[in-house]
C-alpha cells in the first residue's frame, strides 16, 4: 500500500472510531429486534430471532425486506439534517480532531450498517456502549461500509467472515479472520480506498463541489437521494449471504427406530 493510501486509510479509521463515539450510535441488538418485528411476528419467533437470528427463527429474507427499507427511511431523514462537511487544511488526523459533520455523517453509516446486519443475521457489533471499539469490530464495520461505498474486494471479504458464521452456526465472529489471514489486507486495502475518496473528494473539493464517493453535492446537508442508496446495497449484499438464509438453520432432529438412533 502507498504512503498516501496508508494515510488515507488512518484517515478514515479516526473518523470511524470517532463517529463510534457520538451518543446514539450504537444500537441494541435485542431492543432493536424486538420492536423491528413485533408488528409481524409472534413472540416466539421474536425471542428466537433474538437467541439466535432472524433466518435461525425462519424468517425469510423477503419478509424482513419491508422492515429493512422502514429502517433505511428513518436512517435517511435523521441524515438529510447534516450540514456540511468542512475541510481542514493539512488534513484532519494532523490536527488530530475530526470534522463534526464528517463524524455525524458516518455515525449515520454506523447505525444503519448495524440494523441491516442484524436483521440478517449478525450478532452484536458493540459489545460494549462506551469503550473505544478493538480491531476486530473496527474491521468488520470498514468491509460493511466498504459493501456500501463498493470498494473492491469487500464483498468478497464478508462472504468469507458470513460462511464462517453460518458454518458454525455461532454468532461470535471469527476474530482471526478480521485480524489475520487472507482477509486483514482486504481490511486495510478498502479502508485505503474510502479514505483517499474521502480525502480528495470531501476535502479537496470544498462543501460547494459534487463529491463522486457520495454521489451528490453536499450543501446544508447530505441528500436523502445520496444516502440511501448506498444503505440499499448493503441490504441486499447481506440479504443474500448465507447466514442471512433459513435453510442453513436446519434444526437436528433424532428417529429411534428399532432401539437405533437416526440423526435427521
Amino acid at each position: 500500500m502507498s504512503e498516501e493510501k496508508k494515510d488515507s486509510a488512518q484517515n478514515f479509521e479516526l473518523v470511524l472510531s470517532s463517529a463510534a463515539q457520538l451518543p446514539g450510535v450504537r444500537i441494541d441488538r435485542e431492543k432493536y429486534l424486538a420492536g423491528a418485528l413485533s408488528k409481524k411476528f409472534s413472540p416466539e419467533v421474536i425471542a428466537t430471532a433474538i437467541e439466535s437470528s432472524p433466518a435461525a427463527a425462519g424468517i425469510k429474507p423477503e419478509e424482513l425486506s419491508p422492515i429493512a427499507d422502514a429502517s433505511i427511511r428513518y436512517e435517511s431523514t435523521k441524515v438529510t439534517a447534516i450540514s456540511a462537511a468542512a475541510g481542514i487544511p493539512g488534513g484532519f488526523a494532523m490536527a488530530g480532531t475530526v470534522p463534526a459533520d464528517l463524524a455525524q455523517y458516518f455515525a449515520h453509516v454506523l447505525r444503519i450498517t448495524q440494523k441491516l446486519a442484524y436483521l440478517y443475521g449478525w450478532d452484536h457489533i458493540f459489545e460494549g456502549t462506551e469503550e473505544e471499539i478493538d480491531d476486530e469490530t473496527k474491521n468488520l464495520l470498514i468491509l460493511f461500509i466498504g459493501v456500501m461505498f463498493g470498494a473492491n474486494g469487500a464483498t468478497d471479504a464478508v462472504t468469507k467472515i458470513s460462511s464462517q458464521v453460518a458454518a458454525a452456526v455461532a454468532k461470535k465472529l471469527p476474530q482471526k479472520a478480521l485480524t489475520k489471514g487472507a482477509v486483514y489486507p482486504i481490511v486495510r486495502k478498502v479502508a485505503g480506498y474510502i479514505g483517499v475518496k474521502m480525502t480528495k473528494d470531501i476535502f479537496a473539493k470544498g462543501v460547494s463541489k459534487v463529491i463522486p464517493i457520495i454521489g451528490g453535492v453536499i450543501s446544508g446537508g447530505v441528500t436523502l437521494a445520496t444516502y440511501a442508496p448506498m444503505c440499499l446495497k448493503l441490504k441486499d449484499y447481506l440479504a443474500g449471504l448465507e447466514v442471512a438464509d433459513p435453510n442453513t438453520y436446519v434444526a437436528e432432529v433424532v428417529i429411534v427406530k428399532d432401539n437405533e438412533e437416526y440423526e435427521v
